[in-house]
């Protein structure tokens, strides 16, 4: 990821850096090649319709450039945001500005990029961008967990995080609790899902929401480890509905986006 335009605090070096080596090596790396080549190789095989999709590979509906312009745009808003958090701390801003130019925050960069391309969304591209950046500067850059946070990013729909707030809202006290208490966890997790009548309280902030669409969505979000199913308590006359506990995975991702938003 580039950063072009530098203010005052990325002068110099950083701007040396996104000119000649992140848009280079984007541009000349194996990812890119590949891509401006298939158009090409799908042609030669003649199958009907297939030169539907080789036309739109090259006209490029969301083309490399326009993946890392949308980022960038995401990117310029998350460093703002932390340079004016940084207002007056010299020695923490100057941290920043290496962490930015980092090895491990260059594969970040690439990764950003991979991930941008499964998707033509580009409010997903600004949210991964800022979300990469938020990620360089809190020093989380394992390339597992980053990897899942960025997929994340991606494939999550608008409705999935709301959600995932929603449950937030609720848990984070009662996943704290946890660490002290785990085996009131679950018993917790199902009073609450009962007193906040989950459903209900995602359909008030979702017009047309519907019993399937939530199951999809809580679906969704336990694919990522964001919340795990607890098993209700079946009574004769309660038969009861499947609760959802928050993990400090979801928690963490969430909170991510709460910090690129502000």
């Amino acid at each position: 990821m580039t950063i072009d335009g530098p203010t005052n605090m990325f002068e110099g070096e950083l701007a040396a850096l996104q000119r000649s080596r992140a848009m280079e090596s984007l541009n000349t790396s194996p990812v890119c090649n590949a891509l401006s080549n298939i158009a090409d190789v799908i042609g030669q095989f003649g199958v009907p319709g297939a030169d539907l999709f080789a036309r739109a590979l090259k006209s490029g509906q969301t083309p490399v450039e326009k993946v890392v312009e949308q980022l960038e745009n995401g990117a310029y808003a998350e460093i703002a945001r932390i340079q004016k958090h940084l207002e007056g701390q010299d020695a923490r801003l100057n941290a920043f500005e290496a962490q930015l130019r980092s090895q491990e925050a260059q594969n970040a960069y690439l990764g950003a990029v991979l991930h941008g391309l499964r998707t033509s969304d580009p409010r997903k591209h600004i949210r991964l961008g800022a979300l990469t950046i938020d990620c360089v500067y809190a020093d989380d850059l394992e390339p597992e967990n980053l990897d899942d946070m960025m997929r994340a990013a991606v494939e999550l729909k608008a409705r999935d995080i709301q959600a995932l707030g929603f449950i937030c809202s609720r848990q984070s006290k009662i996943l704290a609790d946890a660490k002290k208490w785990p085996e009131r966890w679950y018993d917790n997790v199902r009073k609450d899902w009962q007193a906040s009548g989950f459903e209900q309280g995602v359909a008030s902030q979702r017009a047309g929401s519907d019993e399937i669409g939530l199951k999809s969505t809580l679906s969704r979000l336990a694919a990522f480890g964001f919340i795990i199913a607890v098993p209700p308590v079946q009574t004769q006359n309660s038969p009861g509905k499947e609760p959802f506990a928050l993990l400090h995975e979801g928690l963490r991702f969430y909170e991510r986006l709460q910090e690129i938003a502000t």
